[in-house]
């Protein structure tokens, strides 16, 4: 079945973690042997033929540049201008893949259908480009208004306005606080443009404040339950309902610390705490037992981002056992018109809607 995932860090493991994301995962990690500067070294479960073997054909695929003032501690850029341009390079590896034929940018209705066309044929999926719709992960490398039309036009379709900590436009994940004056002008312009708003990692008081000045098309790419995981990452009831309302979709993400409650980074281990697949299954069913069906949940995995093999579910060894949700989704008693829309239908409804 074809899988639509809302959330992959591409561009920053091949810059950041300096990963050739169309090799072969095998040689991508056995490349790592011995490299001890990252923890998840050695431990990838994400490349471009893995997601052509598990028939992950489209992806949200992001550009992240995090600023941080003197006083913040997070790891990121020192200016907003150096965040500008990591994105700038990050954008370049996209274009780059393009040309090698890896993936091609969706970014309309045109491109979304002639994609979609493409991956339900009966060619093989190892010849087909990976389908990518571009998305700002923390909007502190957005410069000016003038950047943000810029960034439209090399196809930025999504923006988060925040990711970890204070940001420059909202406050973002561990943070508290309002957006004010100069995210509600981000939140004008991204209507203006028809970019979607990602609610990931918004604080709770950024969060209600970005749903009350936006009218756009919003969505929650990568996001699990508060009800199940007591973190402020996570997204409570309440917030979960007015995401609902607002037709949004939530992609279920798949870092263990958001799966399970009591996660240890650098101590759990996933088989030991029993955090597999199913873990996934018991965020994205909280969510449909809110909305009373299966329309507003998705992937969104976001494998990769930070953390491999070592803080993922233990029964996927790399993004390709997604296939794996499908059976097991039916044994949750969902049936096969639900599974289609958890594993690609909703996102691509979504997208239809929002670009109409």
């Amino acid at each position: 079945m074809l899988i639509v995932d809302a959330h992959l860090d591409l561009s920053m493991n091949a810059l950041e973690w300096n990963r050739d994301l169309t090799q072969p995962l095998a040689e991508i990690n056995a490349r790592e042997n011995g490299l001890t500067d990252k923890p998840d070294r050695g431990k990838a479960v994400v490349s471009l033929p893995e997601l052509r073997r598990g028939n992950v054909g489209l992806v949200v695929a992001t550009q992240i540049a995090r600023y941080v003032a003197p006083d913040n501690p997070l790891p990121g850029w020192h200016s907003p201008d150096q965040a500008w341009a990591q994105t700038q390079g990050q954008l370049a590896w996209y274009k780059a893949m393009e040309q090698a034929g890896e993936m091609v940018q969706i970014n309309n209705l045109q491109s979304l259908q002639k994609h979609l066309d493409l991956w339900v044929d009966e060619t093989p999926s190892e010849k087909k480009p990976i389908g990518y719709i571009l998305s700002l992960e923390g909007a502190d490398s957005i410069l000016s208004m003038q950047h943000l039309d810029q960034a439209y036009e090399d196809g930025l379709r999504a923006v988060g306005p925040a990711h970890y900590g204070p940001g420059r436009y909202a406050q973002g994940t561990d943070a508290t606080g309002f957006m004010g004056s100069k995210g509600h002008e981000l939140l004008r312009h991204m209507e203006k443009l028809n970019i979607i708003l990602d609610a990931t990692h918004l604080c709770d008081d950024s969060f209600w404040e970005a749903l009350n000045h936006f009218n756009g098309a919003v969505w929650a790419s990568h996001n699990n339950c508060r009800a199940l995981v007591n973190h402020n990452r996570q997204y409570s009831d309440e917030q979960i309902k007015a995401l609902i309302e607002r037709g949004a979709v939530i992609g279920g993400a798949m870092d263990a610390w958001m799966l399970i409650p009591n996660w240890e980074r650098g101590k759990s281990d996933p088989k030991n705490s029993n955090c597999n697949l199913d873990t996934v299954i018991d965020h994205i069913d909280h969510i449909c037992q809110l909305a009373g069906n299966c329309l507003h949940v998705g992937i969104g995995s976001d494998l990769d981002g930070a953390f491999g093999r070592e803080q993922c579910p233990y029964d996927l060894e790399t993004i390709a056992d997604l296939q794996k949700l499908d059976g097991l989704l039916a044994l949750r008693g969902y049936s096969s018109t639900d599974i289609e829309n958890i594993l690609h239908g909703n996102w691509i409804r979504f997208l239809k809607n929002t670009w109409k």
